[in-house]
């Protein structure tokens, strides 16, 4: 059965694995801190408020927060031993944040990392779903890999912000998936630019439309920009996404026209 650091008995070595999913989209980013947790949350909720029956897979095994992001408490349920997504804002979720102390640290080498994905895509009743959104940890690194050799992706959202130090390893990102054969869906240009609250008056802390030009230059589409603003850091500590707490919302107007163009892009895929 390989490596099982969540316990429990392994599935039979033919079983399917997500035989009920139709597409399975991942969120990544060349480099921690740039939003992308906060955007597959917001993604996979608003793809669910596009009519789209979603799950969202916290595949950061390292830095597990999407339980916190979504307001989720206790332990999912197991039954006949096996898990059963939580429901929240629409969507089915799984997260190793849901099934350890937040207080744990997670000090497990690669084939723990990789035997950890294995369980949560095998051991988990996922059902029938059109779309799952995996939330991947930063870089390029043991579970890119093993999710692609695990499960066959669809395509993969990349996030940046707008510098030049970020895009570098962005770009990164957009070569490995390439190289898998995984297509890109799309760049994301998170913290895009800084809404004053008191005056509206826009500041680019971080420059702008750095990853707009990337894309342009690496020939994959650009999904669009998402502010920065105060309401995405709470909506988040609070556990409810800013495309249900503050739809108009600069931010939630950026995430819901995002979710509407990946919708559309899994639509054609699907047809």
């Amino acid at each position: 059965g390989g490596h099982r650091p969540l316990g429990g008995t392994p599935a039979a070595p033919d079983a399917p694995v997500l035989p009920g999913v139709k597409t399975i989209i991942a969120v990544a980013s060349g480099k921690g801190g740039v939003g992308k947790s906060t955007t597959a949350v917001n993604l996979a909720v608003g793809l669910g408020m596009e009519g789209l029956k979603t799950g969202l897979l916290d595949a950061d095994i390292h830095g597990p927060s999407l339980h916190r992001m979504l307001g989720t408490t206790g332990k999912p349920e197991v039954v006949e031993g096996r898990l059963q997504p939580v429901q929240a804002w629409g969507i089915r979720a799984v997260s190793l944040g849901m099934l350890v102390d937040e207080k744990a640290a997670m000090i497990w080498r690669g084939p723990m990392v990789m035997g950890a994905i294995n369980q949560l895509l095998t051991d988990v009743d996922w059902g029938d779903l059109d779309v799952m959104v995996v939330d991947l940890p930063p870089g390029t690194g043991d579970a890119h890999l093993s999710l692609t050799q695990k499960v066959p992706l669809s395509g993969a959202v990349i996030v940046s912000t707008p510098q030049d130090i970020a895009l570098i390893d962005a770009r990164r990102g957009v070569t490995m998936f390439e190289k898998v054969k995984v297509p890109v869906l799309g760049l994301v240009e998170n913290m895009s630019y800084f809404c004053c609250p008191n005056c509206g008056h826009n500041t680019e802390l971080f420059g702008h439309g750095g990853a707009r030009r990337e894309a342009e230059a690496m020939g994959v589409p650009f999904l669009g920009e998402v502010p920065l603003l105060a309401d995405i850091r709470s909506s988040a500590d609070s556990g409810v996404p800013l495309v249900i707490g503050a739809p108009q919302s600069e931010g939630g107007k950026a995430w819901r026209a995002i979710a509407h163009t990946v919708a559309t892009a899994i639509q054609t895929m699907q047809a």
